[in-house]
């Protein structure tokens, strides 16, 4: 008679195919054990895995030192300076494979032509150090500037279209430029979630959701730390890091605590409303009087400069020849820091007062580096009219050689000039590239001895001579620095904003640029370790990386105006660079089109280039993005009503919850109640009848 199977029995059978091998002997015992040793192996594999691939990342280790010590706001800017070397880096791709290589590979080589050619009267000093630390000489006619490129249509044994690349890969860095920006802004918008208010149970939060368990890396448990201040009263020896937590990451994670309590504790704050208020616009006119000067003092030193090089650069002395950049340097150098005691007056958050600060430097190298533009456009008119006479003394030469070859013998071969001697113009896109490049130079050397003076240095007299001062150095004045984020910031945003501006006229200013991250990111990780102190107020700063973006989107659009007013307005140089002998630059694709592709093509093209077309297209996309905008803003509003409501609905549940706790406490304290009645009247009747029995 069968019996059908019971749940035990399938349960039982199920037990046995899964551990056969471990119950099992001889092959099938051992198969089991290699199984099981395997799986271990994999996942040791997948843990390993993952740390070589954290450890492959650029200086993570690095950045996340820095994070222990002093917190995510200058976390984030080292991680906002990794990202802009590894957009440097592209850049400099585009530049270097499309433009400087094809040009040194296919084009004439150096000394073949005159824009090649160092002039006859400049070839004694052409390689003098003062000469070329100015990138005058041997520079300023090499790849580095925009003279330099030959204007033929096609060069080498590829035909490669010189002058067309030039001009596309010029406009695509900048397109590039803005989507990667616009990408990154949308990412971290995306990391924000969905924008609700998150200020409920904030610690719990932060206590219990927090930690990331898949942290395995044991090189960071070798790591010193610095013993942090936190207003949570615990010692890291409270808990044990059986898990194999490792204490840097677990100093991370009081930090953060400790970030969170700072900022409650400064949205809490009462003060009196009206001195605040004085006090904040009073801060902000002195702000206006430095942004007003430091305009003025720009603009004045570039015409002073202009009077210098009418009368000769190699009269005056090396600070007159560099005036202009050591000028905005120093500017650049000591505002922010009348900001940052300015700021002192407003008492904001200390993000707000982050945004604040970054947006008065902002306003001051913006000034600073339109002012250089304007003043810039003022000698590049010199320049044009030094041009038109040059070109007609030029021609004057040209035909006066012609004659005096003619006069005699018809047969006579051709006089053959060297290029050193043929007269030439003065190239203001060159220029235009020289002052760019020496002033990112200036910034550079600016930035590093600020720091190995101003830190380090002030560091070393804190350290030693506070044994035997009158008072405390560490504690008091001048005591050790902080690390200054927005200075920094608004540094590397506005020096990617020169690049952005003056690549079009250096085409190596990428790869300048990227040699400069690469040491500031050794030097001033070293510099913040070992000379600046964290911060007295420290906050997260998840907040302001957006802010970070949407700064550099803004220089990024203010970069583009002068060279797309160059290539659109301003007729090239009639002797140098790759769009010599054009009425305007942007002609190089209309010959393209008339010379490479069916007339259909060209007429089409011009057709969508007409205006009445552009127009009602740029209205079309205008009116997209409002409707995209005002959908967005509807389903945020949506979002938080939605949340409003779960809300109400989660407060409602727990009043029916505690009402039902309530009432179920109450039936039980009846039920104890009754049950106690019922047991004292059972003693009171056993008594009653003990003593009538008695």
């Amino acid at each position: 008679m069968s019996h059908s199977p019971t749940p035990a029995h399938w349960e039982a059978q199920d037990f046995v195919e899964r551990f056969e091998g471990a119950l099992g002997k001889g092959k099938g015992r051992r198969l089991y054990a290699f199984k099981v040793m395997m799986t271990k192996k994999l996942i040791k594999f997948n843990r390993d895995f993952e740390n070589f691939k954290t450890a492959c990342i650029p200086w993570e280790m690095k950045i996340k030192e820095v994070e222990s010590h002093f917190g995510s706001s200058v976390a984030s800017y080292f991680i906002f300076l990794r990202w802009m070397y590894g957009l440097n880096l592209i850049l400099f791709g585009f530049m270097f494979g499309l433009v400087v290589m094809p040009e040194v590979l296919m084009g004439l080589p150096y000394g073949s032509i005159p824009r090649k050619t160092v002039p006859r009267s400049d070839q004694a000093t052409e390689m003098d150090l003062s000469v070329l630390l100015d990138f005058g000489g041997y520079c300023q006619y090499s790849v580095l500037f925009y003279g330099y490129y030959n204007s033929d249509r096609t060069i080498g044994v590829l035909k490669f279209r010189l002058p067309l690349s030039y001009l596309l890969t010029s406009v695509g860095i900048f397109g590039y430029s803005l989507l990667v920006v616009i990408r990154m802004m949308a990412r971290n918008a995306d990391v924000g979630g969905d924008g609700g208010d998150d200020a409920d149970f904030t610690f719990s939060w932060k206590m219990f959701t927090s930690w990331d368990y898949l942290i395995g890396n044991p090189e960071t448990a070798d790591n010193k730390f610095a013993s942090i201040t936190t207003s949570f009263k615990v010692r890291a020896g409270v808990w044990t890091f059986n898990t194999g937590i490792d204490r840097k990451d677990y100093f991370l994670f009081l930090l953060r605590i400790k970030e969170a309590i700072l900022e409650e504790q400064e949205s809490r704050k009462d003060d009196n409303i009206h001195l605040t208020r004085f006090l904040r616009v009073l801060a902000n006119f002195l702000v206006l009087c430095c942004l007003a000067g430091s305009g003025y003092l720009i603009y004045f030193v570039v015409r002073r400069s202009q009077k210098f090089t009418l009368e000769g650069l190699e009269n005056h002395t090396w600070w007159e020849r560099n005036e202009v950049n050591m000028v905005m340097s120093l500017l650049g150098m000591f505002c922010p820091m009348l900001f940052d005691v300015i700021s002192t007056l407003e008492n904001y958050h200390p993000r707000v007062a982050l945004q604040w600060q970054l947006g008065r430097i902002f306003a001051l190298f913006l000034g600073n580096l339109y002012t250089f533009i304007i003043a810039l456009m003022d000698e590049i008119n010199l320049k044009r009219k030094e041009e038109t006479i040059v070109k007609f003394n030029i021609t004057t030469w040209e035909t006066s050689l012609y004659n005096s070859s003619m006069s005699g013998n018809v047969t006579a071969p051709p006089v053959t000039i060297h290029p050193a001697d043929v007269p030439r113009g003065p190239c203001w896109e060159t220029m235009v590239g020289q002052e760019f490049v020496r002033l990112i130079i200036s910034d550079t050397m600016t930035t590093y001895i600020t720091l190995l003076i101003g830190d380090f240095l002030r560091a070393v007299l804190v350290r030693f001579l506070n044994y035997c001062w009158c008072w405390d150095l560490e504690a008091g004045l001048p005591s050790y620095s902080e690390f200054d984020v927005s200075g920094n910031v608004l540094g590397l945003i506005f020096n990617q904003g020169m690049i952005w501006m003056g690549s079009f006229y250096a085409p190596c200013l990428p790869a300048l640029n990227v040699l400069r991250l690469h040491v500031s990111m050794y030097l001033q990780c070293w510099a913040v370790m070992c000379c600046n102190v964290p911060q007295e107020r420290v906050f997260k700063a998840s907040g302001s990386n957006n802010f970070y973006m949407a700064m550099l989107l803004v220089i990024l659009f203010l970069s583009t105006l002068p060279a797309i007013y160059t290539i659109v307005t301003i007729p090239p140089s009639f002797d140098c660079g790759p769009f010599s002998g054009k009425n305007r630059m942007f002609d190089v694709i209309q010959e393209t089109l008339e010379s490479d592709f069916p007339a259909w093509f060209s007429k089409v093209f011009s057709y969508a280039s007409n205006p009445g077309l552009v127009l009602p297209f740029i209205l079309l996309m205008v009116l997209a993005i409002y409707y995209l905008q005002s959908t967005s803003k509807s389903y945020k509003e949506a979002n938080v009503e939605l949340k409003k409501k779960l809300q109400m609905q989660n407060e409602e549940n727990k009043k029916k919850n505690k009402q039902a706790a309530l009432k179920a406490q109450m039936d039980l304290e009846e039920a104890r109640k009754a049950a106690t009645q019922a047991a004292e009247h059972r003693r009171n009747n056993n008594a009653s009848f003990q003593s009538q029995e008695g």
